[in-house]
């Protein structure tokens, strides 16, 4: 392919964009939609990491468009590097970058498999270590206090279920979508689990607690009855009109009542699932069962919150130790 050193390259910022994605050449355009129905219905991916990958991947296909391919055949390394090495000139973060090599390597891979590229060029690409950053986690005085502290100006159905969410995020670790997804069939009251939907459509059970049971009692006897509507259906939590409560409105009711704790850093949904299994392994569970209750499909995943939990106990050991 032939360079043009006076055209700059697409912006990483807007890859995902409907507008360059319409712009890109028609064989490097279908390619992208072929990519994405792979990753939707034979990867199984979820709708968050095809997201990720189709807008890594527009980003690049646009940078290869502006030096003059037109087709998958036409990439090369050089080429895969150059975008990479514009991603970090524009400061994107060493996850970010890890991420985006992923998703090229994924791509070419594909490409060469499905015949629109003689080669993998991308089997060569050097990908960068993500640091792993601590995640941020409430001390049990502080979850605590989350579970039991309600707004008084919500009616009495909304603060049931509010404290629902948060109690069932905290006792069963699972991921927001998963919560929302969950229906009134899904949980056995008798055993405390809850059937849960994980990443890949892989069903886990997850055991909850004597809290988050008298909040699921609670909220199944004097406050779904008052949401619920003809079109409700099997849907255990219920938003203000009666329809399955939505990812978005978990992330707002989980801040809102974070805010009303002091001192605790600001969380959301997936910080409640960090400090339910940190609190795990700070009480005694081994990895394999976090991993389980988690829904790792890597127990190197899983490995993080054991860092967590050294992490705190040193900072624990220098407050306290007079020779720390």
């Amino acid at each position: 392919m032939t360079a043009n050193p006076t055209e700059p390259s697409g912006s990483a910022q807007a890859s995902g964009s409907a507008e360059l994605r319409a712009a890109l050449p028609p064989a490097l355009a279908a390619a992208a939609a072929d990519f994405e129905r792979h990753l939707r219905l034979e990867r199984n991916r979820s709708e968050h990491t095809v997201r990720a990958y189709l807008g890594d991947l527009v980003g690049f296909l646009d940078h290869l468009a502006r030096l003059g391919g037109r087709a998958p055949k036409d990439i090369d390394l050089a080429t895969l590097r150059s975008w990479l090495a514009l991603q970090r000139t524009r400061g994107a973060a060493r996850s970010t970058m890890a991420r985006r090599s992923s998703a090229l390597r994924a791509f070419t891979a594909w490409a060469q498999r499905s015949k629109l590229a003689p080669e993998d060029p991308g089997q060569l690409l050097a990908s960068p270590r993500a640091h792993r950053t601590l995640p941020a986690v409430l001390r049990v005085d502080e979850a605590t206090q989350l579970m039991t502290a309600d707004a008084t100006d919500q009616p009495e159905a909304v603060l049931l279920r509010d404290r629902l969410v948060v109690e069932l995020l905290y006792a069963a670790g699972v991921r927001v979508s998963e919560l929302v997804g969950l229906d009134v069939d899904d949980v056995d009251r008798q055993r405390r689990v809850l059937r849960v939907l994980g990443k890949g459509n892989k069903e886990r059970t997850v055991p909850y607690g004597l809290a988050a049971d008298r909040a699921l009692d609670d909220w199944l006897r004097r406050g779904r009855p008052d949401l619920a509507v003809d079109g409700s259906g099997p849907a255990l939590l219920l938003g203000a009109r009666g329809g399955r409560l939505d990812v978005r409105a978990v992330r707002r009711i989980v801040h809102e009542r974070v805010r009303g704790v002091d001192g605790a850093p600001d969380i959301g949904p997936h910080g409640l699932r960090h400090t339910a299994a940190t609190h795990l392994l700070e009480g005694g569970a081994d990895l394999r069962s976090v991993q389980e209750v988690l829904g790792h499909a890597n127990l190197a995943t899983t490995q993080i919150y054991t860092h967590v939990s050294v992490e705190r106990l040193r900072a624990t050991y220098r407050q306290a130790h007079p020779r720390a």
